[in-house]
Protein backbone atom coordinates (compact mmCIF):
# COMPACT_ATOMS: atom_id res chain seq x y z
CA UNK A 1 0.00 0.00 0.00
CA UNK A 2 1.63 3.19 -1.23
CA UNK A 3 1.74 5.82 1.93
CA UNK A 4 1.06 9.52 2.18
CA UNK A 5 3.38 12.22 2.57
CA UNK A 6 2.56 15.07 4.67
CA UNK A 7 5.08 18.00 5.63
CA UNK A 8 4.11 19.66 9.19
CA UNK A 9 5.43 23.57 8.43
CA UNK A 10 7.46 25.53 11.01
CA UNK A 11 6.14 26.49 14.05
CA UNK A 12 2.98 23.97 13.62
CA UNK A 13 1.90 20.91 14.59
CA UNK A 14 0.34 17.91 13.11
CA UNK A 15 -2.74 15.44 14.67
CA UNK A 16 -2.73 12.33 13.55
CA UNK A 17 -5.78 10.44 13.26
CA UNK A 18 -6.72 7.00 12.44
CA UNK A 19 -10.70 6.61 10.66
CA UNK A 20 -11.01 9.96 12.28
CA UNK A 21 -9.77 9.09 15.81
CA UNK A 22 -7.18 11.00 17.02
CA UNK A 23 -3.57 8.85 17.69
CA UNK A 24 -1.03 11.07 18.64
CA UNK A 25 0.65 14.85 17.52
CA UNK A 26 4.07 15.15 15.12
CA UNK A 27 6.05 18.28 15.56
CA UNK A 28 6.71 20.13 11.88
CA UNK A 29 8.77 18.39 9.31
CA UNK A 30 8.29 15.45 7.04
CA UNK A 31 5.83 12.72 7.83
CA UNK A 32 4.32 9.57 6.38
CA UNK A 33 0.54 7.98 6.67
CA UNK A 34 -1.76 5.79 5.29
CA UNK A 35 -4.17 7.03 3.04
CA UNK A 36 -7.60 6.31 4.01
CA UNK A 37 -7.15 4.84 7.20
CA UNK A 38 -4.70 7.98 8.27
CA UNK A 39 -4.72 11.94 8.06
CA UNK A 40 -2.87 14.35 9.24
CA UNK A 41 -4.14 17.64 10.37
CA UNK A 42 -2.54 20.57 10.73
CA UNK A 43 -2.66 23.25 13.71
CA UNK A 44 -0.64 26.85 13.33
CA UNK A 45 0.56 28.03 16.74
CA UNK A 46 1.61 30.78 14.94
CA UNK A 47 -0.05 34.57 16.82
CA UNK A 48 -3.67 35.36 14.75
CA UNK A 49 -4.70 38.55 14.74
CA UNK A 50 -9.20 39.07 15.10
CA UNK A 51 -11.35 41.91 14.83
CA UNK A 52 -14.73 41.65 16.23
CA UNK A 53 -16.80 43.80 14.09
CA UNK A 54 -19.03 46.79 15.87
CA UNK A 55 -21.50 45.35 18.18
CA UNK A 56 -23.88 47.84 20.35
CA UNK A 57 -23.84 47.72 24.38
CA UNK A 58 -25.89 49.64 27.12
CA UNK A 59 -24.50 51.37 29.72
CA UNK A 60 -25.17 51.96 33.34
CA UNK A 61 -27.51 54.86 32.42
CA UNK A 62 -29.17 52.89 29.37
CA UNK A 63 -26.93 54.80 26.92
CA UNK A 64 -26.37 52.77 23.70
CA UNK A 65 -22.63 53.02 22.70
CA UNK A 66 -21.09 51.14 19.45
CA UNK A 67 -17.67 49.19 20.30
CA UNK A 68 -15.10 47.99 18.11
CA UNK A 69 -12.62 45.03 19.52
CA UNK A 70 -9.00 43.92 18.41
CA UNK A 71 -6.67 40.91 19.53
CA UNK A 72 -4.26 38.65 19.37
CA UNK A 73 -4.43 35.10 20.39
CA UNK A 74 -2.46 31.62 19.66
CA UNK A 75 -2.77 28.47 20.23
CA UNK A 76 -1.47 26.55 23.16
CA UNK A 77 -3.26 22.76 22.63
CA UNK A 78 -3.47 21.91 19.32
CA UNK A 79 -5.98 18.84 20.62
CA UNK A 80 -8.14 20.76 22.23
CA UNK A 81 -8.42 23.61 20.00
CA UNK A 82 -9.41 21.14 17.28
CA UNK A 83 -11.56 18.82 18.96
CA UNK A 84 -13.18 20.34 22.37
CA UNK A 85 -14.71 23.42 20.24
CA UNK A 86 -16.17 23.22 16.45
CA UNK A 87 -15.20 26.66 16.65
CA UNK A 88 -12.47 27.99 18.76
CA UNK A 89 -11.79 30.79 17.97
CA UNK A 90 -15.83 32.13 17.74
CA UNK A 91 -16.44 30.60 20.92
CA UNK A 92 -13.35 33.09 22.13
CA UNK A 93 -15.17 35.68 20.57
CA UNK A 94 -18.17 35.53 22.23
CA UNK A 95 -16.97 35.08 25.52
CA UNK A 96 -14.91 38.15 24.85
CA UNK A 97 -18.00 40.17 24.00
CA UNK A 98 -19.82 38.71 26.92
CA UNK A 99 -17.37 39.91 29.16
CA UNK A 100 -16.78 43.43 27.64
CA UNK A 101 -20.65 43.63 27.60
CA UNK A 102 -20.84 43.32 31.11
CA UNK A 103 -17.99 45.49 32.39
CA UNK A 104 -19.67 48.46 30.30
CA UNK A 105 -22.76 47.37 31.58
CA UNK A 106 -21.54 48.25 35.20
CA UNK A 107 -20.39 51.71 34.11
CA UNK A 108 -21.71 55.34 33.05
CA UNK A 109 -21.45 56.97 29.89
CA UNK A 110 -19.27 59.56 30.67
CA UNK A 111 -16.91 56.79 32.77
CA UNK A 112 -16.99 54.34 29.88
CA UNK A 113 -15.97 57.01 27.19
CA UNK A 114 -13.11 58.19 29.18
CA UNK A 115 -11.82 54.61 31.20
CA UNK A 116 -10.98 52.81 27.46
CA UNK A 117 -7.43 51.81 29.89
CA UNK A 118 -9.77 50.38 32.65
CA UNK A 119 -12.02 48.29 30.27
CA UNK A 120 -8.83 46.62 28.37
CA UNK A 121 -7.14 45.88 31.72
CA UNK A 122 -10.10 44.51 33.14
CA UNK A 123 -11.20 42.73 30.01
CA UNK A 124 -7.96 41.04 29.93
CA UNK A 125 -8.06 39.98 33.61
CA UNK A 126 -11.68 38.82 33.08
CA UNK A 127 -10.60 36.49 30.16
CA UNK A 128 -7.71 34.36 31.75
CA UNK A 129 -6.01 31.80 30.11
CA UNK A 130 -8.51 30.01 27.35
CA UNK A 131 -6.33 27.29 27.52
CA UNK A 132 -8.16 24.75 29.70
CA UNK A 133 -11.13 25.39 27.82
CA UNK A 134 -10.62 26.39 23.93
CA UNK A 135 -6.84 25.72 23.79
CA UNK A 136 -5.85 29.15 22.92
CA UNK A 137 -4.17 31.98 24.80
CA UNK A 138 -5.04 35.68 24.15
CA UNK A 139 -2.37 37.97 24.00
CA UNK A 140 -3.22 40.84 23.63
CA UNK A 141 -6.30 43.05 23.71
CA UNK A 142 -8.00 46.50 22.59
CA UNK A 143 -10.81 48.38 21.90
CA UNK A 144 -10.14 50.83 18.93
CA UNK A 145 -13.46 52.33 19.24
CA UNK A 146 -16.22 53.23 22.14
CA UNK A 147 -18.38 55.19 20.51
CA UNK A 148 -21.95 57.03 21.38
CA UNK A 149 -25.17 56.70 18.97
CA UNK A 150 -26.09 59.38 16.74
CA UNK A 151 -28.69 60.73 18.95
CA UNK A 152 -26.50 60.82 22.24
CA UNK A 153 -23.71 62.14 19.88
CA UNK A 154 -25.98 65.03 18.71
CA UNK A 155 -27.37 65.32 22.13
CA UNK A 156 -23.62 65.77 23.96
CA UNK A 157 -22.39 67.97 21.21
CA UNK A 158 -25.16 70.30 21.83
CA UNK A 159 -24.25 69.96 25.60
CA UNK A 160 -20.96 70.52 24.78
CA UNK A 161 -21.80 73.91 22.80
CA UNK A 162 -23.66 75.03 25.62
CA UNK A 163 -21.18 74.58 28.48
CA UNK A 164 -18.85 76.01 25.85
CA UNK A 165 -21.09 79.32 25.45
CA UNK A 166 -21.67 79.29 29.15
CA UNK A 167 -17.59 78.96 30.05
CA UNK A 168 -17.26 82.14 27.74
CA UNK A 169 -20.18 83.98 29.06
CA UNK A 170 -18.40 83.85 33.00
CA UNK A 171 -15.46 84.15 31.35
CA UNK A 172 -16.42 87.79 29.55
CA UNK A 173 -18.77 88.57 32.72
CA UNK A 174 -15.35 88.05 34.77
CA UNK A 175 -13.40 90.40 32.84
CA UNK A 176 -15.60 93.34 32.59
CA UNK A 177 -15.50 92.85 36.35
CA UNK A 178 -11.92 92.49 36.35
CA UNK A 179 -11.73 95.50 34.26
CA UNK A 180 -14.18 97.63 36.38
CA UNK A 181 -12.12 96.29 39.85
CA UNK A 182 -8.95 97.57 38.39
CA UNK A 183 -10.49 100.89 36.85
CA UNK A 184 -12.25 101.77 40.49
CA UNK A 185 -8.55 100.60 41.97
CA UNK A 186 -7.24 102.88 39.92
CA UNK A 187 -8.98 105.79 40.64
CA UNK A 188 -9.00 105.52 44.13
CA UNK A 189 -5.16 105.31 44.24
CA UNK A 190 -5.51 108.70 42.15
CA UNK A 191 -7.35 110.19 44.82
CA UNK A 192 -5.54 108.49 47.49
CA UNK A 193 -2.60 109.99 46.17
CA UNK A 194 -3.94 113.09 45.37
CA UNK A 195 -4.87 113.36 49.06
CA UNK A 196 -1.73 112.43 50.49
CA UNK A 197 -0.02 115.22 48.22
CA UNK A 198 -2.32 118.17 49.33
CA UNK A 199 -1.84 116.54 52.97
CA UNK A 200 1.59 116.88 52.17
CA UNK A 201 1.43 120.11 51.32
CA UNK A 202 -0.60 121.23 54.31
CA UNK A 203 1.86 119.99 56.70
CA UNK A 204 5.09 121.54 54.80
CA UNK A 205 3.17 124.96 55.20
CA UNK A 206 1.89 124.76 58.50
CA UNK A 207 5.89 123.67 59.42
CA UNK A 208 7.10 126.96 57.06
CA UNK A 209 4.78 128.89 59.33
CA UNK A 210 5.23 127.53 62.52
CA UNK A 211 9.22 128.09 61.56
CA UNK A 212 8.29 131.71 61.07
CA UNK A 213 6.49 132.29 64.37
CA UNK A 214 9.21 130.52 66.17
CA UNK A 215 11.81 132.50 64.82
CA UNK A 216 9.87 135.84 65.31
CA UNK A 217 9.16 134.39 68.68
CA UNK A 218 12.59 133.51 69.19
CA UNK A 219 13.71 137.35 67.66
CA UNK A 220 11.07 139.22 70.22
CA UNK A 221 12.57 137.44 73.11
CA UNK A 222 15.93 138.45 72.55
CA UNK A 223 15.12 142.43 72.08
CA UNK A 224 15.07 145.17 74.32
CA UNK A 225 12.65 148.11 75.00
CA UNK A 226 14.53 150.44 72.25
CA UNK A 227 13.12 148.52 69.73
CA UNK A 228 10.16 148.94 70.77
CA UNK A 229 10.23 152.86 71.31
CA UNK A 230 12.11 152.96 67.70
CA UNK A 231 9.09 151.18 66.60
CA UNK A 232 6.83 153.74 68.65
CA UNK A 233 8.45 156.56 67.42
CA UNK A 234 8.51 155.75 63.62
CA UNK A 235 4.66 155.01 64.01
CA UNK A 236 4.16 158.57 65.61
CA UNK A 237 6.50 160.24 62.40
CA UNK A 238 4.09 158.38 60.22
CA UNK A 239 1.27 159.84 62.01
CA UNK A 240 2.50 163.02 62.35
CA UNK A 241 2.46 163.34 58.68
CA UNK A 242 -1.36 162.30 58.27
CA UNK A 243 -3.86 165.13 58.04
CA UNK A 244 -5.42 163.83 61.03
CA UNK A 245 -5.78 166.58 64.20
CA UNK A 246 -6.34 163.77 66.60
CA UNK A 247 -3.63 161.05 67.71
CA UNK A 248 -4.94 158.06 70.48
CA UNK A 249 -2.09 156.71 72.44
CA UNK A 250 -2.46 154.35 75.05
CA UNK A 251 -3.12 155.43 79.01
CA UNK A 252 0.29 153.83 80.19
CA UNK A 253 2.17 156.00 77.97
CA UNK A 254 0.42 159.34 79.16
CA UNK A 255 3.81 160.88 80.85
CA UNK A 256 5.42 160.66 77.36
CA UNK A 257 2.91 162.78 75.64
CA UNK A 258 5.26 165.67 76.21
CA UNK A 259 8.23 163.66 74.12
CA UNK A 260 5.96 162.64 71.87
CA UNK A 261 4.71 166.22 71.30
CA UNK A 262 8.26 167.27 71.05
CA UNK A 263 9.15 164.80 69.12
CA UNK A 264 6.23 165.47 66.76
CA UNK A 265 6.94 169.76 66.59
CA UNK A 266 10.72 168.26 65.88
CA UNK A 267 9.97 166.37 63.35
CA UNK A 268 6.76 169.21 61.25
CA UNK A 269 9.90 172.10 61.73
CA UNK A 270 12.30 170.00 59.92
CA UNK A 271 9.92 168.93 57.23
CA UNK A 272 9.42 172.73 56.85
CA UNK A 273 12.72 173.69 57.13
CA UNK A 274 15.13 171.04 55.19
CA UNK A 275 18.27 171.89 55.51
CA UNK A 276 20.07 174.07 52.59
CA UNK A 277 21.93 172.18 50.27
CA UNK A 278 26.04 172.74 50.51
CA UNK A 279 27.33 174.54 46.87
Amino acid sequence: MPLGIKIVSQNCQGLVEMFGKYQHTVESGLHFYIPIVQNIRTVSLAMQPIELPHYSIITKDNAEVSTSITLNFHVTNAVKYEYNNTDSVESMAQLVRGHLRDIIGRMDLNDALGSTAKINADLAAAIGDLTNTYGINVDRINIDELLPSQEIQKAMDKQLTADRERIAAIAKAEGEAESIRLTNEAQNNALMATAKAQAEATKTQADADRYRIETIQKGLQNTDQKYFQDLSINAYEKLAKSPTNLVVVPNEHSDQFGQTALLAQAIKHQDANPPAKSK
